[in-house]
């Protein structure tokens, strides 16, 4: 009868790899600092309460523990079997993990997926053998995990054993190993407490995701660290992400690559300038995870987020001790987009109740040096604006120099805390980076709730994203608008013409200028004569994407006469520069005003789905990239909110006496293309380019459209 290495009811096939009640390590050693060695001291070191079983055909013994020569010679059922083994053995050792029922498996080496065709070869039949068989594999390529809840180093990366109580860890999931390393120890010195780390390497059958919904799940991890290059399945990622929300727990991502170039071969600009990065990091941030640029911030937003009871909401509060930082946070924060909202009456009024004479209220609040003489300044200072409305959070940028001035300065803001109990964030930032503070001051704040920041800076970037995500999540409170989209709509396959884009587009109420399509003079006549002139004339062909390229859009026809001359230029025209070319017809338009240009577009991802672009249109689509991408559920008033962030939003609201422009107007067309692509998957890119905006409440019209659907024409 085989032997059963555990009795104890099933479990979920993940758990087994990361709360492992048995473990083989495959390739045990007894030469120090080899992976073998390394794996069996970390877990003696560790006190491993489980069953342990040692693999290598060299060995009887190791340690004073038996060693069996081969996986066959263990028992049935173990948990998880750690593969310190060379690459070219892995293929057999899994084969016979399945053999065994072994419940999961790490595979440390590399030289799969990541060198080459043969590797990667190798690495799919093992994902082959293991998906057939429920073997979850981590790796290959990847350093291991920690279970810092049950004390599991399953690594050989050496790490400090730390206590992490219910609701308070943070569970660190990267797909590099050296980021794995690099943030454990960075973390632990801002006290940030790990439930788990992870690294899960080239992902052979169980990745981010897979651990990510485990975690979700664990009572002992209240936020999720990502490092993440590539999301493997994307749209499951999209639906952990929601899942955080409803849990309350929050998903931090440093994800490399924002420099990756968008494919040169898309059909539209839209598909052009929303690029791979571009895509993901507006439907995560849709999704309510907060994406962050660098270990340094990665490290802060998870401090602010661990410790702070509440996120900052509106505009933020500052008091310092230097009327040259003053000037300086000013600055910074008009770089970084954190607002600092003047004082209001009543607080401004609060404040010179509360401080000297010769101490002016403003935000930010130089307080001088004063407190070191009135250490009761702080809380002074600090109720009048935590009790302001406009303020969500407040930072406290003091001069700390040494042990004894920290002594001086500290303790206030702790009994200051203790006494105000603030529901809002308040913030300890140190301005003089270096500074000899004691330990246990920075561990008391934290405990308290109080963030600390060794540089101003880093506190105020901090706040600066947060509130950014605050009001995103906020955001995703309100319901995507209620737009109807008609069950039947007259798509073609491929690439559509400018006319049916615009018949589409018509259907779902985007206006469009009144018109209709040519195929001969007299009809050209009879549709100018019932819209009016003048007229405008577009060649139409799937295939002639660019009109104006060609000399294929003859404006301003002022009447009939000047339509039939314009007529036979444009035939003549397209029939010297495209001779092979057979236009469907014209289009003849109504000739519209002038009005400002934007860009409406939207693309739909194969990996994340739907994503719109708005911007400005024409030449500076193209020459300023002055766009933003939208996810597609957005409200009119958000999508209102996203257009006046562009660069030259100025433009919208009016500029040297020209009158502010219909922005809702233009964000109602918005609202209806991401209703058109959510109702729509066939349709891979559109492309509106431009829509004319005219002044407050006239409107704005589609002049130019492309749709592009998945089937291609023959």
């Amino acid at each position: 009868m085989l032997q059963i290495a555990s009795k104890l009811s099933p479990r979920p096939a993940i758990e087994r790899l990361l709360r492992p009640r048995s473990i083989a390590i495959v390739g045990a050693s007894t030469t120090p600092r080899a992976l073998g060695n390394t794996l069996l001291n970390v877990l003696q070191d560790a006190k491993y309460s489980g069953e342990l079983y040692l693999v290598n055909p060299n060995y009887t013994e190791i340690q004073g523990r038996p060693c069996v020569p081969s996986i066959d010679d263990l028992p049935v059922g173990i948990d998880c079997a750690a593969l310190a083994i060379p690459r070219t053995s892995v293929l057999e050792t899994v084969r016979a993990c399945v053999r065994r029922q072994v419940g999961s498996a790490i595979i440390f080496c590399s030289g799969f997926a990541e060198a080459g065709a043969e590797g990667r070869a190798e690495q799919e039949e093992i994902a082959r053998i293991a998906r057939e068989h429920n073997l979850i594999l981590q790796g290959p390529n990847c350093i291991g995990m920690v279970n810092y809840v049950d004390n599991i180093p399953l690594t050989f990366d050496l790490r400090p054993s730390a206590t992490v109580a219910e609701g308070e860890g943070i569970a660190l999931i990267s797909q590099s190993g050296a980021m794995t390393s690099v943030l454990c120890v960075s973390l632990a010195a801002s006290d940030l407490k790990l439930s788990f780390s992870i690294s899960v390497g080239n992902e052979v059958t169980t990745g981010v995701e897979d651990f990510l919904e485990y975690l979700l799940e664990d009572k002992y991890t209240r936020h999720i660290a990502l490092v993440v290059e590539l999301f493997r399945n994307p749209q499951k990622f999209l639906r952990l992400a929601a899942r955080a929300r409803e849990l309350g727990k929050t998903i931090v991502l440093l994800h490399p690559g924002r420099s990756s170039a968008a494919a040169a071969s898309a059909a539209t600009h839209t598909g052009a300038m929303a690029g791979d990065f571009k895509v993901m990091a507006t439907k995560v941030a849709h999704a309510g995870v907060v994406l962050v640029d660098t270990i340094e911030e990665f490290i802060d937003v998870l401090q602010f987020v661990r410790f702070c009871p509440s996120l900052p909401r509106g505009g933020t509060a500052m008091a310092t001790e230097s009327g040259a930082f003053k000037a300086l946070t000013l600055d910074f924060c008009e770089t970084i987009g954190l607002d600092l909202p003047p004082l209001s009456p009543e607080t401004e009024a609060a404040l010179r109740q509360a401080l000297p004479p010769f101490i002016p209220p403003s935000n930010p609040l130089d307080i001088t040096a004063q407190a070191l003489i009135d250490p009761d300044l702080v809380r002074r200072s600090l109720i009048p604006m935590l009790a302001d409305d406009k303020y969500g959070c407040v930072i406290l940028g003091l001069i700390l120099t040494d042990e004894v001035i920290s002594s001086y300065k500290v303790p206030p803001v702790i009994a200051a805390y203790n006494a105000i109990k603030p529901t809002k964030p308040v913030v300890y930032a140190g301005l003089d980076e270096g500074a000899a503070i004691p330990r246990h001051y920075v561990e008391e704040l934290r405990a308290l709730g109080i963030p600390f920041y060794p540089s101003p800076e880093r506190a105020l970037r901090t706040v600066a994203r947060l509130t950014k995500y605050a009001a995103q999540l906020d955001r995703l409170q309100a319901p995507p608008p209620a737009i109807r989209i008609p069950s039947s709509l007259p798509l073609t396959s491929g690439v559509m013409a400018e006319y049916q884009s615009k018949q589409v587009l018509n259907a779902i109420g985007i206006p469009v200028p009144p018109g209709a399509l040519a195929r001969t003079l007299e009809e050209a006549q009879s549709i100018a004569a019932r819209i009016g002139f003048p007229a405008v004339l577009k060649a139409q062909a799937a295939k002639l994407a660019h009109k104006s390229d060609v000399g294929g859009v003859i404006l301003n026809l002022a009447d009939a006469d000047a339509l039939a001359s314009g007529w036979k230029r444009l035939q003549n025209t397209i029939a010297r520069a495209l001779p092979d070319l057979k236009l469907d017809g014209v289009l003849v338009e109504k000739m519209g005003q002038r009005g400002a240009e934007l860009i409406v577009g939207a693309q739909n991802d194969k990996n994340w789905g739907p994503v719109l672009l708005v911007g400005f249109g024409g030449v500076l689509a193209e020459a300023l990239k002055d766009v933003r991408l939208l996810p597609p559920e957005l409200s009119v008033e958000a999508v209102m909110d996203e257009l006046y962030q562009l660069k030259s939003a100025a433009l919208l609201r009016g500029f040297r006496g020209s009158p502010p422009l219909d922005v809702r107007a233009a964000a109602e067309i918005v609202c209806r293309l991401g209703a058109l692509m959510r109702s729509t998957p066939s349709i891979r890119e559109v492309d509106i380019n431009p829509v004319i905006v005219y002044p407050q409440g006239q409107g704005a019209v589609a002049l130019d459209a492309l749709i592009v659907t998945d089937q291609p024409q023959s």
